[in-house]
């Protein structure tokens, strides 16, 4: 069987076969493992479609426990598939024991998925289990830390000024200089001008004010992925000189985590998703924090599912923004800034002069440093 016959095959399931050819051993150990974990989807019942046959007695070999089925896939796929797999089976089928097992913890590189779920399961793990946990908490903040780090850096390095720069960066984009150097190059035709050489700002050192960052984070399951990026992006930008941060997350209760922030990786353990949403409480307590209204920023990390009292934090919200606080209402701070969120109350807080949206840990870091120069 030819390579792409058998990736149809094992894409397509036993059914295929009349066309494609029975596989070969280690093509059938494939196929084995991928039963293993897509064979749980419940919508293949539904259209009555069998994956494979380990489940029904079929020829492959079986796979009987989550570290078999760790050692095999990563015996017979690339790297890449091996990632893809243990995400599936982490974040989509939520096989818990591929976090509450040592000695599967010990297989599996750390990345951001298995992160997650350390963080939604810890409280099942008992401390040899936690042990090993913790280092996969440590591993991937660690790399987190030294990407944001670099861009918060450049953030806070210095505000735009007159003078040209080499470093070509879209938000420099010196769109004026660049007009009329080329001139020369107006197309009437098409009305357009051909840009054949353009001009960047630099950037000069900031100003330091002092400036207030309050994080509110919301730590139901749901917001797995914006706890983690918040924890490092407090952590990030708790040294910096003329911001003080705070860190405070919030279930139906609030915590306040701002002596923890120098260390984020204390600080997800302590974490405990799940429970309750009552924002308002937590914006509150976000306004008892402010120091100087107009050199205050108050980011509540939610999905705006508010079980609480809305009418309590429309109100709040209003009166921080009547006194000049910078009010950012973040549907996601991660990565992928692609949220599900409530859009009815998010858009409410936006009337009252909130800025709604969903971040990247850097633009939040941008965000920050625009106020923080000014």
């Amino acid at each position: 069987m030819s390579a792409d016959l058998e990736r149809w095959r094992l894409v397509l399931g036993p059914a295929a076969e009349r066309h494609t050819g029975a596989l070969g051993e280690r093509a059938a150990a494939r196929d084995a493992a991928l039963d293993w974990l897509y064979s749980r989807d419940g919508d293949l019942d539904r259209r009555d479609v069998r994956r494979g046959g380990t489940r029904e007695g079929g020829d492959g070999p079986s796979i009987v426990t989550t570290v078999d089925w760790i050692d095999q896939i990563h015996r017979l796929f690339p790297k890449e598939t091996v990632e893809r797999l243990e995400r599936d089976a982490i974040e989509r089928y939520e096989i818990d024991d591929v976090v509450t097992d040592p000695e599967i913890l010990g297989r599996i590189d750390p990345n951001p998925a298995l992160l997650k779920a350390v963080l939604r399961t810890k409280h099942l793990m008992n401390p040899e289990v936690l042990a090993a946990a913790r280092r996969i908490v440590s591993e991937v903040v660690r790399q987190l830390v030294e990407k944001l780090s670099v861009e918060v850096r450049t953030a806070f390095t210095g505000s735009r000024a007159r003078r040209p720069s080499h470093h070509r960066r879209a938000r420099d984009f010196d769109l004026r200089r660049t007009l009329r150097a080329n001139l020369a190059h107006y197309r009437p035709e098409d009305r357009r001008v051909a840009i054949e050489r353009p001009y960047f700002h630099s950037r000069t050192a900031r100003r330091l004010e002092q400036w207030q960052l309050i994080l509110l984070v919301d730590q139901s399951g749901s917001m797995a992925g914006s706890v983690i990026h918040s924890a490092v992006t407090a952590s990030c930008l708790y040294a910096l000189p003329g911001l003080k941060t705070h860190l405070v997350a919030f279930d139906s209760d609030v915590v306040d985590l701002t002596s923890e922030v120098d260390d984020p990786v204390e600080l997800l353990m302590k974490v405990q998703l799940g429970g309750g949403t009552d924002i308002a409480r937590a914006v509150d307590y976000a306004s008892g924090l402010v120091e100087n209204p107009r050199r205050a920023i108050v980011a509540v990390v939610t999905d705006f599912y508010e079980g609480g009292s809305e009418r309590r934090l429309l109100h709040t919200v209003k009166q921080l923004c009547e006194q000049g606080t910078q009010v950012l209402g973040l549907a996601a701070l991660d990565e992928e800034a692609d949220p599900d969120y409530h859009r009815d109350l998010a858009g409410r807080m936006a009337a009252l002069g909130a800025h709604v949206g969903a971040m990247t840990p850097a633009h939040l870091a941008e965000f920050v440093a625009e106020r923080h120069g000014t």
